[in-house]
């Protein structure tokens, strides 16, 4: 039997599937010490997992900073991070001294779970809420030019906090390497293969075990009229003016209408509710989504995986880069439809195509059935165990790289070859054309030979 240390930030999407992992490995007889906070206190104790709370450690936010994080600033994210590991120093010092963990299972973006692992060199394996993130997967994530800015400007203050690290002990040489999927790390990712965008390009270090629930019931949808169900996650879900066009577009319709708004949202503000319409701050969102037929969603990792495991077709609405990588993926499995125009009209039209099309339904279901052939929770545990893994040494990326590299050499040289040939024949004064033409060009084409290299990779 082993001892696991499970870290995580404060945040139910990224708590919640670690859950059923942690009660799978007490279960198994493990031992499990999870450094959490308050809000997810009964919920970890209820597992059979140690809690530990690290509330003392949250650093006070100005209002700024606290802004940012409402957000999803990414720079904001990483600057606090970075300063939440740095405030745990000495208590995770002392921790690691006494419990000694054999592995440490830490979310993806826990800093203070990463770099502690790293220092202390305790096997690690990354808990991976979200699709796992590398240069294919990476361009389903469109940035917006808000993002873009975020990150480029918030480029010299993430460098200027990442610098005290390095007092301390923690080896890291920059904050991709915090955050990036690699083929190196062992890590769990809570889909199956088939939903994972280009999940041949990561190695036998990844477990792709399905979503981790607890649940194992089917969908029980049988009832007069068809329910919708609609929610914004637990982060951005102060929304009354969208809550309020979804009562105006259902509010005539055949269905019934369950909305789950959180606790920033006054009820107040929503105006009178229709017959058919129901609000609450929370809901049990498996056992809903068990009963209904649409899933009005954010489109959070979770909540996604949670509506494909109980069938239930999407009216996708994502407000951060990463819920729009994850809807796009949910399109490309013809399980939901973008809400592009998310007025009242907008709202009931994409509703309706839902429920009167059945293949959503249908593909929804098929998306169910491949949750449900997962691991799940029992996988994960096992392969944390098991940690540290031996690798077959093959690293798709790294082929793939090599591939790019060779196509740059020859793509490149081809283009010099036009550019001397077009001086000697037309004149040196066009060279700048073909030049440009062939700066111009290399990004589509590289990027286009790219997904032909991956393609045959997958064939071979």
């Amino acid at each position: 039997m082993k001892k696991i240390a499970f870290f995580c930030i404060p945040a139910h999407g990224h708590t919640n599937p670690m859950l059923p992992v942690a009660a799978e490995l007490v279960k198994r007889g493990n031992t499990v010490r999870f450094y959490s906070f308050g809000a997810f206190e009964d919920k970890i104790k209820a597992t059979g997992a140690d809690f530990v709370s690290c509330d003392a450690f949250l650093p006070a936010l100005t209002e700024r900073e606290e802004a940012g994080l409402k957000k999803v600033s990414a720079t904001e994210m990483t600057i606090q991070d970075i300063r939440i590991t740095l405030r745990m120093d000495g208590f995770l010092e002392e921790e690691f001294g006494t419990f000694r963990p054999d592995v440490v299972y830490t979310d993806s973006v826990c800093f203070w779970g990463k770099l502690n692992a790293w220092k202390h060199q305790v096997p690690m394996v990354v808990s991976t809420s979200t699709f796992a993130f590398n240069q294919l997967s990476s361009q389903y994530m469109r940035n917006s030019p808000r993002e873009w800015a975020d990150m480029l400007l918030g480029l010299p203050k993430v460098s200027g906090e990442l610098k005290k690290l390095a007092p301390y002990g923690y080896p890291v040489k920059g904050a991709l390497s915090l955050i990036q999927s690699d083929n190196r790390t062992d890590t769990v990712v809570y889909t199956s293969k088939r939903f994972q965008p280009y999940a041949e390009s990561f190695s036998d270090h990844y477990a792709f075990v399905g979503p981790s629930l607890f649940a194992n019931d089917v969908s029980a949808k049988a009832k007069t009229r068809p329910l919708v169900y609609v929610s914004l996650g637990t982060v951005i879900n102060d929304r009354p003016d969208f809550y309020t066009k979804c009562v105006e577009a259902l509010r005539n319709q055949n269905v019934d209408v369950i909305i789950s708004c959180g606790n920033a949202t006054d009820l107040g503000a929503l105006g009178a509710l229709s017959e058919n319409t129901r609000v609450y701050p929370y809901v049990d969102q498996l056992d809903l989504l068990a009963k209904a037929n649409v899933f009005i969603t954010h489109c959070g990792m979770n909540s996604v995986s949670e509506s494909l495991y109980m069938a239930v077709p999407m009216v996708l609405y994502p407000q951060t880069n990463e819920q729009k990588a994850v809807a796009r993926r949910v399109a490309e499995m013809k399980a939901g439809t973008v809400l592009s125009d998310d007025s009242v009209g907008g709202i009931r039209r994409s509703v309706l195509e839902v429920l009167n099309n059945a293949a959503y339904g249908s593909a929804a279901e098929a998306c169910a059935a491949d949750f449900r052939s997962c691991a799940g929770a029992a996988g994960a545990a096992a392969f944390i165990e098991n940690a540290p893994h031996e690798s077959n040494g093959i690293d798709p990326i790294a082929e793939l790289r090599k591939a790019s590299a060779r196509f740059s050499v020859v793509y490149w040289g081809i283009a010099i070859a036009l550019i001397l040939l077009t001086g000697f024949l037309a004149g040196w004064k066009y060279i700048w054309l073909i030049g440009a033409a062939a700066g111009i060009l290399a990004h589509p084409i590289g990027k286009a030979m790219q997904k032909r290299n991956y393609k045959r990779g997958i064939r071979t």
